[in-house]
């Protein structure tokens, strides 16, 4: 449990306790300012508990490790169960309490929108978007799981083209096969399906004519070309060379992809529109495309029309709307991208997929570790005692624009530490939404109570 201060000290509230939370928290932390983590859920994992489909065992083990070591720190405070908006009102926390800063890493819950005609009628009703989809898959065979249950048909379309709508194709050519494996008295593994691919899974149970199994299998479809495809990124100071490769490593992604899970492709389709029938969807409608840069253009006259009772919307996810936060668009309203400084309120910023928009554990991770370092160094003005380098602290901003990330600090100005007194009481008033909640502050302790006994 974090204690009590004697002198003047920071105190920060994060919003939301993964990747990119858990990293802004341990910076702060380090550098001695006491902070405040709230999280909408128990634990603090976020999509790489929820978002992460369940066969990605290895990596969210070792990522639950990494938040939990970032959040039992001394100068952290962790408090679950605890949803902003709903718990807690956002212009109270940010203007009411007291804070030094405020950083939202909330994530990005709230699937992007899908703008097309027969979407608004198709929703639960063959159609169905990312996040809930995931989150079912992951939780379906619980038995205390209560929430909305999806039927995986034959011929399902994916729409989008990132790494997000390969787990979605993934997760429909997993239940198909393995629905088909069942019906032919096979014990079936999801999980080491997946490991093994769905060709060498089929061959292991002794069957060697996939195809034998009846499956005509999901279909996803992108707006772009397949060297368009976000699967593979180049690192910023990449070479020429390695960027004229990019292409023929995402169509090597891709193969290999359909190679182990069977599942059809088409790149230059766009949707337009969702064909009902009786209340239910009955097809998809798409354009094809013609791409120049950045931008698909539909070919008028070029329309073709899939039948299928089911489309899952992957296209990217955006923020919750909160009560008390502007939008801009879809996003909330930032003064800076780089920094996340959030411009209505002096003193909130954002850090993570709340304002990149992406399930990207690295980007959220580098993103998180920029802004904690930001806030520490040029916000609110506190020394470090192992002279820490700031550009390396600054890395992921500077690779953004070394120019954007210069703008910001102009603009930004130094703060006082807060009384001792003040801190105290912010950190009374987290340890009394604690006792609200059951959790008694002991970080590991808490965590070990609420992970399931075949989860430990």
């Amino acid at each position: 449990m974090t204690e009590d201060v004697t002198a003047p000290a920071h105190a920060v509230v994060v919003i939301g306790g993964a990747c990119s939370g858990s990293v802004v928290a341990e910076v702060l932390a380090q550098y001695g300012c006491k902070v405040v983590v709230f999280d909408q859920n128990a634990r603090p994992y976020g999509k790489i508990e929820d978002g992460l489909p369940r066969w990605h065992t290895a990596q969210r083990l070792q990522e639950y490790d990494k938040i939990n070591a970032r959040l039992d720190h001394p100068n952290v405070t962790y408090v679950p169960l605890t949803k902003l908006g709903r718990d807690v009102d956002f212009m109270d926390l940010a203007k009411g309490w007291g804070w030094s800063a405020l950083v939202l890493a909330n994530g990005a819950w709230k699937d992007r929108p899908l703008d097309a005609p027969g979407a608004d009628e198709a929703l639960d009703r063959g159609l169905v978007y990312q996040n809930p989809f995931v989150y079912w898959f992951n939780h379906k065979n619980e038995a205390n799981y209560d929430g909305p249950r999806y039927e995986v048909t034959d011929g399902a379309v994916v729409l989008g083209g990132g790494l997000a709508s390969i787990d979605v194709i993934k997760i429909i050519q997993l239940e198909l096969y393995g629905r088909a494996l069942r019906a032919r008295g096979i014990a079936v593994d999801d999980v080491e399906m997946e490991h093994q691919g769905i060709p060498k899974y089929c061959q292991a149970h002794g069957i060697d004519d996939v195809a034998s199994l009846g499956v005509k299998g999901g279909l996803l479809v992108y707006r772009r070309r397949v060297i368009d495809m976000p699967l593979a990124d180049a690192p910023k100071d990449a070479s020429e060379k390695r960027r004229a490769k990019l292409g023929q490593v995402r169509e090597k992604i891709l193969s290999k992809c359909q190679k182990n899970f069977l599942f059809q492709f088409e790149a230059q389709v766009l949707t337009k529109e969702l064909l009902l029938e009786d209340g239910r969807l009955r097809a998809v409608s798409l354009w094809r495309t013609q791409v120049e840069g950045r931008d698909a253009t539909p070919i008028q006259g070029s329309e073709l029309e899939v039948a299928t009772s089911l489309v899952i919307s992957s296209i990217g996810s955006v923020p919750e709307p909160i009560p008390g936060i502007e939008m801009g668009g879809t996003y909330y309203k930032f003064k800076d991208w780089d920094t996340g400084e959030y411009e209505p309120i002096p003193g909130v910023f954002a850090a993570g997929n709340v304002i990149t928009g992406q399930g990207n554990i690295k980007v959220s991770l580098d993103h998180g570790r920029f802004v904690g370092s930001y806030l520490a160094e040029r916000y609110l003005g506190v020394a470090d005692d192992r002279q820490r380098d700031v550009s390396a602290g600054a890395a992921a901003g500077e690779a953004r624009g070394a120019e954007v990330a210069a703008a910001v600090g102009e603009h930004l100005q130094t703060k006082a530490p807060l009384p001792a007194e003040a801190v105290n009481a912010l950190l009374a008033r987290a340890r009394a939404r604690q006792r609200e909640v059951d959790c008694d502050g002991d970080y590991a302790a808490w965590i070990k109570r609420v992970t399931p006994p075949d989860m430990q």
